[in-house]
């Protein structure tokens, strides 16, 4: 298994709206793995396959470390479609490729959410709160929506200088990243 780059903010595949997957293929297994190993190795707990420079719908999330929830298997979800969403509750984010910038936003706390898996069998599933918000944040990633843009302008005000900083590629991370000038996708 391979750390993958993450892009930074800035990025223009992060804007993408990514495409369907039409079939597993090893080349898809392989990247589904290196995406589960660059998320641990950043401690993140979701990371889309844009964040890594591809353009499918393809997000992998572990909350398994969280207090709370160590029941909850690993998940692979390959064109995942969110069913339906109840309830509302504000929580702050972060994200891997906008890093040091945290702010609250309001994510549902239950979602339905039908995907395929890595054998391209249909799943359903239902997750309530941190599990609804980490699947609402990477299936936002692949629609090419990031957190930020569920900020108002003056909180968005707040993090230029960061974000500024991020764009021109200097920020200090533990894990490889690819900046904005560099991101040729």
């Amino acid at each position: 298994m391979s750390i993958l780059p993450i892009y930074l903010y800035g990025a223009e595949v992060l804007r993408k709206k990514a495409k369907p997957v039409t079939k597993v293929t090893d080349e898809l297994i392989e990247q589904i793995m290196n995406m589960f190993a660059t998320m641990r190795a950043a401690q993140g707990i979701g990371l889309a396959a844009n964040q890594v420079g591809s353009l499918e719908r393809v997000i992998v999330i572990d909350v398994s470390d969280v207090e709370g929830y160590e029941e909850v298997k690993p998940l692979a979800l390959i064109n995942p479609e969110i069913l339906s969403r109840e309830g509302g509750e504000e929580g702050e984010e972060g994200c891997l490729s906008i890093p040091e910038v945290r702010d609250k936003v309001t994510r549902p706390t239950t979602i339905r959410v039908k995907y395929k898996d890595t054998n391209f069998q249909v799943q359903e599933i239902e997750a309530y709160n941190l599990l609804a918000r980490v699947i609402m944040h990477e299936v936002d990633h692949i629609n090419g929506v990031l957190f930020l843009d569920y900020l108002s302008a003056s909180e968005r005000k707040l993090h230029k200088e960061q974000l500024d900083k991020i764009k021109q590629g200097e920020v200090e991370t533990s894990y490889p990243v690819v900046a904005m000038e560099e991101a040729v996708v």
